[in-house]
């Protein structure tokens, strides 16, 4: 199958839901927001709702706003004959004649304006227009209506805040976040084993974008990460800077702390340290970057989820972690170097990434998982990580949703499926390790996740669960 069909269905098995719940908004009418980081897969979905609906689709650029409203008036023209033949001098009108127009043809939509972000930035006065064509004319017509946005801070601006122009107007809000991890093995195929699924999942995340230009190539994973992100002519040789150039104003006053972070700073006085800046000075970038989904805040297993003595921040998509281990701090070597250095370059980073992907998709799947032991004991609440001073760290720690059961486990990654005597080794050690404080060993269970256990291995040894890839990659959306 294509690299490009493939994808489709992938992106439609995984958005299903979104999809339905855009299908149902046309029955009833109303507004639809939605928003996501670029290259997620938004106007995707927003094309094959509206291919779905037989609607209008119409998307904005970064020309002034008289070239926007000509612009848009050809697209609504698609589907209203005659709507470009006049010259809209504000927004007012344009919307008006649109509800009309629509009315007249007895179209109800979907009406979907993607990058609003653009409109907004050529006309400051346009969310105030399109809140009163939304309340008003749109209402009466009965019509159906989206606004999408790649800037995040633009688009809940826009909707979120208590003085937002949109505020409380919208029926659906859909935030659109990576695709899952389960259906990564459909993408790649699960021949090669789990190690190679774990492998493309370090390199891509869960950006369709980023499967997309894997998939049009051959070759292992490393060699197309080579080719798409580590030769400066490849397509996401710079992909970091342009998301932050991208956004709606732009990010790039917080590009400094993705670098700090990148490279190993994961405390707020950390970053600060890096940065020359005092600490103070970070709150507002810092929750930039997390309303981006660009960095998330672990904290650790019995500290409140607002605490911040011991709060850490990381990178939170792999792709990002991937080029801000090998590409920002290697930009002059990996330009004047031949394809063995880039190679090198990534074969000195890769399995610390590859471990550490493995270990973050474990943990992400427990409140999903949905075959083996580990299902049965459970539902699970999101499991995270416990470390404080020197107490022995745990790789997650998940309370079950009913009742005082606890999981705690060891996250360990190995490339061959482990021999008996090493994993019985490792369940020993694990036996011995001091639970985090407050967790009664007597509703404890503990469990060793590896990729995958040579033919006849236990699923549990001594009362230790072995959890595997093929059920971390079983997970319910």
């Amino acid at each position: 199958m294509p690299a490009s069909i493939m994808l489709f269905c992938i992106m439609f098995l995984n958005r299903i839901r979104e999809l339905a719940t855009l299908t149902a908004l046309t029955k009833t009418g109303g507004l639809a927001v939605v928003w996501g980081r670029r290259r997620i897969g938004k106007t995707a979905l927003l094309l094959e709702w509206c291919r779905r609906s037989n609607g209008l689709y119409a998307v904005a650029d970064q020309s002034d706003a008289a070239t926007q409203r000509r612009y848009l008036a050809r697209s609504f023209s698609e589907r209203l004959p005659g709507f470009a033949d006049v010259d809209y001098p504000d927004w007012e009108r344009l919307f008006a004649r649109l509800a009309v127009d629509a009315g007249v043809a007895k179209f109800r939509g979907p009406i979907i304006l993607d990058e609003l972000p653009y409109l907004v930035a050529a006309a400051p006065e346009l969310p105030s227009a399109l809140q009163r064509w939304i309340d008003h004319d749109a209402k009466r017509a009965g019509l159906t209506v989206a606004v999408a946005g790649s800037s995040q801070r633009m688009m809940q601006g826009l909707v979120l805040a208590a003085d937002a122009p949109l505020y409380g107007r919208a029926r659906v809000l859909l935030d659109l976040g990576p695709l899952a991890p389960r259906y990564l093995p459909r993408m790649v195929g699960s021949g090669p084993g789990p190690v190679h699924t774990i492998e493309h999942w370090t390199a891509w995340g869960g950006v369709p974008r980023y499967w997309e230009l894997a998939a049009s190539g051959p070759g292992p994973v490393r060699d197309r990460v080579v080719a798409l992100v580590l030769d400066p002519q490849g397509p996401l040789f710079s992909e970091p800077e342009r998301l932050l150039l991208e956004e709606t104003p732009t990010a790039l006053e917080v590009r400094p702390l993705l670098d700090a972070i990148g490279a190993g700073a994961h405390r707020l006085s950390e970053i600060a340290g890096r940065l020359r800046r005092p600490a103070t000075s970070l709150a507002r970038p810092i929750d930039r970057l997390l309303g981006m989904g660009m960095v998330r805040r672990e904290v650790p297993y019995g500290e409140p989820p607002r605490g911040g003595k011991r709060s850490l921040y990381r990178l939170a998509d792999p792709f990002l972690r991937l080029w801000f281990s090998v590409v920002a701090p290697n930009r002059g070597t990996l330009t004047a170097g031949t394809r063995l250095t880039r190679q090198h370059l990534l074969d000195v980073h890769w399995d610390a990434l590859v471990s550490t992907a493995w270990e973050e998709l474990c943990r992400d799947a427990i409140p999903r998982v949905t075959r083996g032991p580990l299902a049965t004991l459970g539902p699970w609440q999101p499991a995270v990580r416990f470390w404080r001073g020197n107490a022995p760290e745990w790789d997650l720690v998940a309370e079950a949703v009913r009742g005082p059961r606890r999981l705690v486990g060891e996250v360990w990654f190995t490339r061959k499926a482990p021999g008996l005597a090493n994993i019985r080794h490792a369940i020993a050690e694990l036996s011995r390790r001091p639970l985090p404080p407050s967790v009664d060993p007597n509703q404890t269970t503990r469990a060793l996740f590896v990729p995958h256990l040579a033919r006849g291995t236990p699923r549990a040894i001594d009362g230790v669960l072995l959890v595997t890839a093929d059920q971390i990659f079983a997970t319910a959306d």
